[in-house]
């Protein structure tokens, strides 16, 4: 044989290795951020089974917070339901939604001193925790994933085999921003403001 031939085998053998360890590399990094997104679909799903004892908790004595309930109502379905983006946008606005809840149960002293809200407001609280904590291994992973099949050589491959782009599950710029709540009126027979959002110029 050849010396021609042996290079060309050769050739042929370390491309071969090398189209392998690229295919078991992104189903390693897609493994990965499928591992990640099931501990916060676990999350979403506690969080999902607590909501509605909080509102059976809370609706006896908040006569004024009938749309926050409401909200949250509506928010609690979205949350295992959608896309990864859609679940982000509902966790991120049920967040909001609860912060602005809680702060109102400070004119409540009796639901307040409750057992059951104290027990479920720390419940609910360390599963936002627990959502923020793994939000950052699976976004990190599913950066790592995108680059991998993103960038040369991988994307000459990556589509061809099914691997395709991943969303990141992330808080809008506006999800961020803190909840205001208006007390002012707190104690006067009149309900709290609702939170004012800051308006984008």
């Amino acid at each position: 044989m050849a010396l021609l031939e042996y290079i060309i085998i050769g050739v042929v053998v370390v491309l071969v290795l090398a189209f392998i360890a690229m295919f078991n590399g992104f189903v390693a990094k897609r493994n990965r951020v499928q591992d990640a997104w099931a501990q916060i679909d676990v999350q979403l799903k506690r969080r999902y089974d607590l909501i509605p004892n909080l509102i059976e908790t809370v609706k006896g004595y908040m006569k004024y917070e009938k749309s926050t309930l409401t909200q949250i109502t509506q928010l609690r379905s979205q949350l295992v339901s959608g896309s990864v983006q859609d679940k982000a946008q509902a966790n991120n606005m049920l967040s909001q939604a609860l912060k602005t809840l809680f702060a109102n149960v400070e004119n409540y002293p009796n639901l307040k001193a409750s057992d059951t809200m104290q027990n479920l407001q720390e419940e609910l609280e360390n599963t936002e925790n627990k959502i923020s904590y793994v939000r950052t291994s699976y976004n990190d992973y599913v950066l790592d994933y995108n680059n991998a099949i993103q960038q040369f050589p991988g994307n000459a491959f990556a589509g061809m085999f099914g691997f395709s782009k991943q969303d990141f599950f992330q808080a809008p710029e506006e999800a961020k921003e803190p909840v205001k709540v208006d007390f002012s009126d707190a104690g006067s027979g009149t309900p709290p403001k609702a939170p004012q959002k800051k308006q984008k110029r």
